[in-house]
């Protein structure tokens, strides 16, 4: 198809499509969030990279899903539907690390709830079939992505089959999909069947049992664990054959037998290479993983080693009486690529229909650039790389220099303030492997656990020149970061931390050590607090020099698999000696697919090989247990000192209660005993039966004096 002109907004209703002489969409995208025609929000980066095509984009932004009648607003599409929950998963979206439901959401208007449902890629797949039997469905997106294979769901405590089986969706995008989407819509225009688009990277569909694209794939099945190594047959001692003549002038050549021919090293790495990509590994069933803890590690495990673009091999899970086939990972757009996705046209606006509505998500990132993505770090806890994988995607300078004169001439509001450059980590920015060909073969899970790779190149001079560029820019009159920093490779580039600190740090940095337990971090795969003190040195000489007065922000989780109350305990130590309050804490979220999720789930470590009787990981899932460990964190609120009182007690650290500069939290008051104290009970007497109110002591004012470091809270954004 040929492109067309850019639409001032993708049409959200028929009175739109009219003004563009439109009697029907090519694709209509579904998606949980409000449209925002911005890059940062999925559906405006695809509907705008689909309409670049020549196609003819409509969006349904958070329809009723109480009915089919929101999912017919623009019509039946001709080619199909693309669904997604948007941004987040709707499960995270919608509930707390406690499964608790949120009160708001960031990505609508006025930040109102429950505009999405759970499961928003099952239900919105559901009601686009029922408004249009037989409409062709894609779905993709973080939710789809991360629900690619039978993956443990918290919020229902049990594992649930791919997210395919529930949508019932003809083939399922995962990651930044985009050459994926591109080829599968012309094709489609083409009228090929989405369902039989079976040679797509990044993709996965659902197939009969035993289905091979031809007869030259082979599968390894990797279905069990402790296999057993080869089994010699028994020599039969009653076995009376005579032995054979030996020639007398050597072995003699079978018939039709060839010359030895010399192979070199390259054609035998390049034959290797060949059959590799003929090769299916076969993964536990769904039926197994559901009920086999160490099957499910195992399964996980093994996805997460078939994750380079490089070497990954294909996939392939049982269902019941069918398969799910998950292609390998979509190869990385290169530079050229990703600016040609974000030179598109883009409003850089709310759709009009939301009037002048507050939308918490755009108010955060109007005014930033997301300059790459991908992350090698591989931290357990977090989907980044399952998602987008660990190989670093960079916009070129130039594409990202006309971004910020983008927003400045057409973003509403703006007032000379860029608030990120950035992406899931602020500080990666044209990071790679030194030698591609290393790159390709690697298969380890993390580029800086236990320590940073000596084959990456850790130089941050383009990063570095980038911020000046940017800082040079008309109109521009400051630019901060807002992105999490990974400061075990800032401290590789202290001429980075040099310029960071000197032009854009607001007074605090976002840093993210997690916690200063080797036990729990070897299980986040984060390193070791040396490091973080190490960077902390280089940040406050940098802000001295500048003569700024500029602290850190240093986020922790509670509740990771494999941390114990003793850990907690000594972070809450580190914490008071080196006077961190954190005013909000993070419990550890079980989210789809991440390797931390799998440890919480089946209680077994897998990042190593895994066997019946391998590793074990204690995870932390009693309510109790989750309170003390986020109170641990929040050592100097007193609402938590009863709590924390009865667990030093019980963990044999009473001398940590108490008046003294080492103690974390006072002895109880003369008030607090008295309301401890057993009260009258409903009758008027005294005993167990009290129902006295216990009024909560007034809690202190936490604020420090003048001159000294502030009350630090976890920010947003992270």
């Amino acid at each position: 198809m040929s492109p067309r002109q850019p639409a001032p907004f993708l049409p959200m209703s028929r009175a739109e499509m009219d003004a563009l002489g439109w009697d029907a969409c090519d694709i209509i995208l579904v998606t949980g969030d409000c449209y925002i025609d911005h890059p940062s929000f999925g559906m405006a980066l695809v509907g705008r990279l689909l309409e670049a095509q020549g196609f003819r984009v409509g969006i349904i932004a958070q329809p009723a899903w109480d009915s089919a009648e929101a999912f017919k607003a623009l019509g039946k599409p001709r080619l199909f539907f693309g669904v997604t929950a948007g941004n987040m998963d709707s499960m995270i979206n919608r509930y707390t690390a406690d499964k608790k439901p949120r009160s708001d959401d960031a990505y609508t208007p006025h930040g109102e709830a429950n505009k999405r449902p759970d499961r928003a890629v099952t239900i919105y797949s559901q009601r686009c079939r029922e408004a249009f039997p037989g409409v062709q469905i894609m779905i993709g997106g973080i939710e789809a992505s991360l629900r690619r294979i039978a993956q443990y769901d918290y919020w229902s405590d049990k594992v649930r089959q791919s997210a395919l089986v529930y949508a019932k969706a003809d083939i399922l995008l995962y990651g930044n999909a985009e050459r994926a989407l591109v080829a599968i819509a012309q094709r489609a225009a083409r009228g090929e069947k989405l369902r039989d688009m079976h040679d797509i990277r990044g993709t996965a569909f659902i197939v009969p049992s035993g289905w091979r694209p031809d007869a030259a794939w082979t599968e390894e099945d990797s279905t069990t664990v402790d296999t057993p190594g080869r089994v010699d047959a028994h020599p039969d001692p009653y076995a009376m054959e005579p032995e054979a003549p030996k020639p007398a002038n050597g072995p003699a050549l079978p018939e039709g037998a060839l010359p030895v021919r010399l192979v070199s090293k390259a054609e035998r790495v390049r034959a290797k290479l060949e059959a590799r990509q003929k090769v299916v590994v076969r993964l536990p069933a769904y039926e197994a993983v559901a009920h086999d803890p160490v099957l499910y590690a195992h399964a996980s495990r093994v996805l997460h080693l078939e994750s380079n673009p490089g070497n990954a091999r294909a996939l392939v899970q049982a269902h019941g009486e069918r398969d799910v086939w998950i292609s390998p990972p979509p190869i990385p757009l290169t530079t050229p690529e990703m600016d040609y996705v974000f030179d598109q046209f883009y409003a850089r606006n709310p759709h009009p229909s939301y009037g002048n509505a507050h939308i918490p998500a755009w108010e955060m990132i109007k005014h930033s650039i997301n300059i790459m993505r991908g992350c090698f770090g591989g931290c357990t806890f977090c989907s980044i790389t399952e998602h987008e994988g660990r190989i670093i995607q960079s916009r070129s300078e130039d594409s990202i220099l006309r971004e910020i004169e983008e927003i400045r001439d057409k973003t509403r509001g703006f007032k000379g303030h860029i608030t990120d450059l950035g992406g899931p980590t602020a500080n990666m920015y044209r990071l790679a492997c030194k030698d591609p060909k290393i790159e390709s073969a690697c298969r380890k899970l993390s580029c800086v656990y236990p320590g940073i790779c000596e084959n990456l190149d850790t130089d941050h001079s383009a990063l570095v020149q980038l911020y000046r560029k940017a800082r040079a820019i008309d109109g521009v009159k400051k630019i901060t970061i807002g992105s999490g920093l990974r400061y075990d490779i800032a401290v590789r580039s202290p001429e980075y931390i040099k310029e960071l600190v000197t032009h854009h740090v607001s007074g605090y940095l976002k840093i993210a050590p997690e916690h200063t337990e080797e036990a729990t971090l070897s299980k986040m795969m984060k390193p070791g607090v040396d490091t973080f003190e190490r960077f902390r040195e280089l940040f406050d000489r940098f802000s001295k020099q500048a003569g700024k007065q500029q602290y850190l922000i240093p986020y922790f989780i509670a509740a990771h698999p494999g941390s114990s109350d003793e850990d907690m305990l000594n972070l809450a130590i580190w914490l008071k000696q080196n006077n961190f309050r954190p005013d909000q804490v993070q419990a550890f979220t079980p989210t789809p697919m991440a390797l931390a999720t799998t440890m919480w789930h089946t209680g077994r470590n897998p990042l190593k090989k895994l066997g019946r009787s391998s590793e074990k990981v204690v995870a932390v899932k009693s309510a109790e247990q989750r309170r003390l460990h986020k109170a641990f964190l929040r050592y100097h609120d007193p609402k938590h000192w009863p709590l924390l009182r009865e667990a030093l007690t019980r963990m044999g650290r009473a001398d940590l209660i108490g008046g003294a500069a080492h103690c974390l939290v006072p002895h109880p008051t003369a008030e607090e005993r008295q309301q401890q104290a057993p009260r009258g009970n409903a009758r008027g007497g005294g005993g167990p039966g009290s129902v006295g109110r216990i009024t909560p002591p007034r809690q202190p004012n936490l604020r420090q004096g003048k001159g000294k470091k502030p009350n630090l809270g976890r920010g947003k954004g992270r």
